[in-house]
């Protein structure tokens, strides 16, 4: 099976990790419906070089139900229903910048710096981490690792405990760390809404003399 994955992260990601994860998933992609559909397994890091990264989201891991993952944390195909952590994500940017996004494809916001990276980045349908045990969270933590190496600033957004078990990976001496609660219902109104990521991250941007994101 092929997978896309662009050449540019060759010096960052861990082939032969990875070598070990498509062997198995290969054999769960035949007997099983696992989304994001393969082409778009790696889409997180066709949008955007390695040398380009300024922001880095981190999500879990991919939307379980037909036809929404693409594979971008939060994103989700177009034309598909928006879903409550999503909207909730919208309803901070309007209050946050006043821009009122309903495009559900985030790729556009990707292409400018920003890696949408779900730790876990496939799944199957209907179960929620069915592939965490497949070696993603190494691979994916190996990656946010790597990336520091340049010893140049880059901006984690962590929302929800899940990822800010993610910080011990990160050098905060260097870095920034964006963090809320997690922008699902169950928790949006305990730290989400109105932590102002958005304005905070263009910021840093600013701040770093970078191009701000156009949300």
């Amino acid at each position: 099976m092929n997978y896309l994955i662009n050449k540019e992260w060759d010096e960052i990601i861990d082939k032969k990790m990875l070598k070990r994860i498509l062997k198995q998933l290969d054999c769960i992609y035949n007997d099983s419906e696992v989304f994001p559909e393969k082409q778009n397994l790696f889409k997180a890091f066709e949008l955007v070089k390695p040398n380009d990264v300024k922001v880095v989201i981190i999500g879990q891991d991919p939307y379980h139900n037909v036809g929404q993952a693409n594979g971008l944390a939060f994103s989700l195909n177009e034309g598909t229903k928006v879903t409550p952590s999503l909207r909730n994500i919208f309803l901070e940017l309007e209050r946050d910048l006043d821009i009122k996004r309903e495009k559900v494809d985030l790729s556009d916001i990707s292409s400018q710096g920003v890696l949408l990276l779900n730790s876990i980045l496939s799944v199957e349908k209907g179960k929620p981490l069915s592939h965490k045990k497949l070696g993603w969270e190494m691979f994916t933590d190996d990656v946010i690792m790597k990336l520091q190496e340049d010893n140049y600033p880059i901006i984690f957004v962590l929302w929800g405990n899940y990822a800010k078990s993610k910080k011990p990976l990160i050098n905060k001496e260097v870095n920034y760390i964006v963090e809320a609660s997690h922008p699902s219902p169950f928790s949006a109104r305990r730290g989400f809404f109105g932590s102002k990521p958005f304005s905070k991250i263009n910021k840093i941007l600013k701040k770093e003399h970078d191009l701000e994101i156009r949300w």
